[in-house]
């Protein structure tokens, strides 16, 4: 028989954070709780006058003790509430994307109402990554929801690394699961008519960083007759988007051989797109804030500076900014007169306007002048709710 509830009383500026939307009640904001929750449980969340605040998911091991499941009138979480959520999710994507693309974010987390949850697409494989116990006590009816919703054959199961020894010892699930189905991982995928890989048991995140599409396909338009140099090139989707988009060259930056390797495979999947092929293109095995200082005569007519996540942890923020600011500094020194430079950060603890702010800055005591030509945020697949999930931020600007 299904546990009851915990029940949470909160402090006040916990019942403000949730009363006004946000979706995370951190354990310092609780007053008190009526018995020790445990790892899957729901919490009733009551004010300081015991009048019904929200219901959420309980995590007794993060500092995030409860995520808001839904806020307002008492209602149940049930089969029901999982299928209007799902569905929910889907129609806010009709129409976002065409049928060229078949890879792409069915639920984002909190900010589709699934706290905890990512569900992402790769032709008729989903992937389901979880980062919180409650949704590894719903797997059964999960998968079975996931595929009537959204018509796959292939269900993978990725868990977050602090999930991964409980799911094994409490209910023997495994990161990579295949829950549904036969795959050989990497799977193929389509996004704009591009061809790529997704590694969709073994790779990072769900397989395939699908929330640069957009960012991509703006570098396809900028890239006619240049040079482009892709730093931190992982799997090579910048490079191959600025091949189809008529680039003279382009290089893969990265420090590892393996996403090299994911480069040259996709490259090799699309070798029926005439401009892809015959575009020249190298690859360069190292580090890229190294080999941007590097002192040589070469120069590129667009670069693209997309590095992993530079802030962990908000004590991580100013060192990153710093980080962002050495990348534009060299970048710009590499840059033909008239070149691009297209910087993006996915550091959650770095703010948009903080990031822009540094890049600009950075540039203007270059001494070049320059133009900006674009700033983005998150894909319309990835939407960002609240402040911590606005992670995504590029800007797009021609030095002069």
């Amino acid at each position: 028989m299904p546990k009851s509830p915990v029940r949470v009383r909160l402090k006040q500026a916990g019942e403000r954070a949730v009363r006004t939307g946000h979706p995370w009640v951190f354990a310092d904001s609780i007053r008190s709780e009526n018995r020790p929750g445990e790892v899957g449980d729901l919490a009733t969340v009551y004010d300081r006058k015991d009048r019904f605040v929200a219901i959420g998911i309980y995590d007794p091991q993060s500092p995030i003790r409860i995520r808001i499941l839904h806020a307002g009138k008492p209602r149940a979480i049930d089969d029901q509430f999982r299928r209007e959520r799902i569905e929910s999710a889907i129609a806010g994507r009709v129409g976002l994307l065409d049928a060229q693309t078949n890879g792409f974010r069915v639920i984002n987390g909190e900010s589709d109402g699934w706290p905890g949850l990512v569900l992402d697409r790769y032709a008729e494989t989903a992937v389901v990554k979880i980062y919180c116990g409650h949704w590894l006590l719903h797997l059964e009816e999960l998968t079975a929801l996931i595929r009537e919703q959204i018509e796959v054959d292939n269900v993978v199961l990725r868990l977050s690394r602090n999930l991964q020894e409980f799911a094994k010892e409490r209910l023997n699930r495994a990161d990579g699961e295949l829950l549904v189905g036969e795959v050989e991982d990497p799977v193929v995928f389509r996004e704009n008519g591009i061809l790529f890989e997704a590694a969709v048991r073994a790779g990072q995140k769900t397989g395939f960083f699908l929330d640069q599409r957009d960012n991509r396909k703006e570098v396809q338009a900028l890239s006619k007759e240049r040079s482009v140099l892709n730093c931190f090139s992982f799997s090579g989707g910048f490079s191959l988007y600025a091949a189809r988009g008529g680039a003279r060259s382009v290089a893969d930056l990265d420090i590892s051989q393996h996403a090299l390797d994911s480069a040259e495979r996709n490259f090799e999947l699309n070798r029926e797109e005439a401009p892809i092929v015959t575009c020249e293109r190298r690859q360069i095995l190292g580090n890229a804030f190294d080999w941007l200082r590097e002192d040589s005569t070469e120069r590129f007519g667009l670069i693209v500076t997309d590095p992993p996540s530079l802030a962990k942890k908000a004590a991580d923020r100013e060192g990153a900014l710093v980080a962002y600011g050495l990348l534009a500094r060299s970048a710009v020194k590499k840059l033909d007169p008239d070149g691009i430079l297209v910087a993006a950060s996915c550091s959650a603890h770095v703010r948009a306007d903080e990031f822009f702010d540094r890049v600009l800055t950075t540039v203007r005591q270059s001494g070049r002048r320059f133009r900006e030509l674009k700033r983005t945020g998150h894909a319309p697949d990835h939407p960002a709710s609240f402040r911590e999930a606005e992670y995504l931020k590029c800007i797009f600007l021609e030095i002069e």
